[in-house]
């Protein structure tokens, strides 16, 4: 005999499913996604301005905040890993090394990150610029409104330079390539001070040849007024959203920010990779956007890719 569920049970079956798929997707939104999922995102391109023949591999580590329990330390590990044995040319760190008190549940102190970021390996060495919550970390130097602030002086005691409006010249293949970077555009806006310390015509005023420039800049708002002589900017901070849905970030929809949320922009023939990073701010959730490396390959080995 077949027996017919009633309306009622039909409900209850509906709400019971609904919640076990809610239930599921928030464990995977507050748990899997942002703490256990890694992924390697790669882009291969030619830039504009690019010198034919110069070939480059660039791994890219944004917005790492560290903390318990998003990113600990075997987790940060895990990343130097990945990236080592992606075997890049070129290491960037973008900024944001330590986590937001909303998210953390214990600090984890950050000698102990770039001890290890100085195990990362490449040809050409590792190089930072610095984010806005380097500067929100560092009490000090926020009371005072000046630098540097903590994670600048552990980075480059182990050897990171940190680049802030500053360029550098270095040489892959015998050709020449600048490396540049912008110190931080919102280092003072948690205590309501809206300036910005990236100064873009001083840092280029530092380059002395014609050969192309990559620009880490951690806030990629800042793009519109890069010029044409920058062959790649480099950024991150927006985390693509944190939770990203059919191409579009809802917590960033109708801002400005929109429009750099995540991934490679083109405007007016200038290029923007923007990273999703890999860590967590301001709610522990990521969600369409897992944590990744950024692998580019330029030049003739993106062609070639």
């Amino acid at each position: 005999m077949l027996i017919l569920p009633t309306r009622r049970q039909v409900l209850t079956g509906l709400g019971a499913s609904a919640l076990g798929l809610g239930t599921s997707t928030g464990a995977y939104a507050f748990v899997i996604e942002p703490r256990f999922r890694l992924a390697v995102t790669p882009y291969a391109l030619t830039p504009p301005g690019w010198t034919p023949g110069l070939a480059l591999r660039v791994a890219i580590i944004a917005d790492i905040h560290v903390c318990e329990p998003w990113m600990p330390l075997d987790r940060a590990a895990e990343i130097v890993d990945v990236v080592n044995a992606l075997e890049p040319d070129l290491v960037l760190l973008l900024g944001d090394y330590p986590a937001s008190r909303s998210v953390t549940w214990k600090r984890v102190p950050l000698p102990d990150l770039v001890r290890l970021f100085e195990g990362l390996r490449s040809s050409l060495g590792t190089y930072a610029v610095l984010g806005n919550h380097d500067w929100w970390d560092d009490r000090e130097a926020m009371l005072a409104r000046r630098g540097p602030v903590e994670v600048r002086r552990l980075l480059e005691a182990r050897g990171i330079p940190v680049l802030e409006n500053d360029a550098l010249r270095l040489i892959k293949d015998r050709r020449p390539l600048w490396l540049a970077g912008l110190a931080d555009q919102e280092p003072f806006l948690l205590a309501g001070d809206p300036r910005s310390l990236a100064d873009i015509p001083a840092t280029l005023a530092k380059i002395t040849d014609d050969a192309p420039v990559l620009l880490m800049a951690h806030e990629p708002d800042i793009f519109p007024k890069v010029p044409k002589r920058v062959s790649l900017t480099l950024s991150g901070h927006t985390h693509g959203g944190q939770i990203r849905l059919f191409g579009v970030s809802p917590m960033l929809a109708g801002t400005p920010r929109e429009r750099y949320a995540y991934g490679h922009v083109v405007e007016d023939g200038r290029h923007l990779i923007v990273s999703g990073g890999l860590g967590v701010s301001k709610v522990a959730v990521r969600f369409g956007v897992p944590p990744e490396i950024v692998l580019l390959t330029l030049g003739e080995a993106a062609a070639a890719a």
